[in-house]
């Protein structure tokens, strides 16, 4: 008996072409070709979620290092004080404060030279 294959094929198919919608020329018009680009976007992708994380970790701690050096301190000492203090915030409210309110950061960083 002869199976033809066709409908699950050109679903597939569709779905890549689909995906390749935006890219140029033969990269979103060939399936061939289209596949490589967007199988290598979705690499792309999935590993850059990954750096994403590390990037903004980065962002913050160098936000963080520049306001508390304002104040005569170095980042590892801040936050070492930090944590000696029980106080539980993290990088992204610390950088947040930082440079969206310094009287907030200001007090963190008594409440932390307080028990030091």
């Amino acid at each position: 008996m002869r199976v033809k294959r066709g409908f699950k094929a050109n679903r597939r198919r569709a779905t890549i072409l689909k995906a390749a919608k935006g890219n140029y020329m033969a990269r979103s018009r060939r399936y061939r070709v289209a596949k490589e680009t967007v199988e290598r976007g979705w690499a792309y992708a999935f590993a850059h979620r990954k750096l994403k994380k590390r990037d903004f970790r980065k962002l913050w701690i160098t936000r963080i290092n520049s306001a508390v050096r304002e104040r005569g301190l170095s980042y590892s000492k801040f936050m070492d004080m930090i944590h000696k203090a029980n106080i539980d915030i993290d990088r992204k409210v610390l950088a947040y404060l930082a440079a969206e309110d310094p009287k907030a950061f200001d007090r963190i960083i008594e409440e932390a030279r307080g028990v030091n």
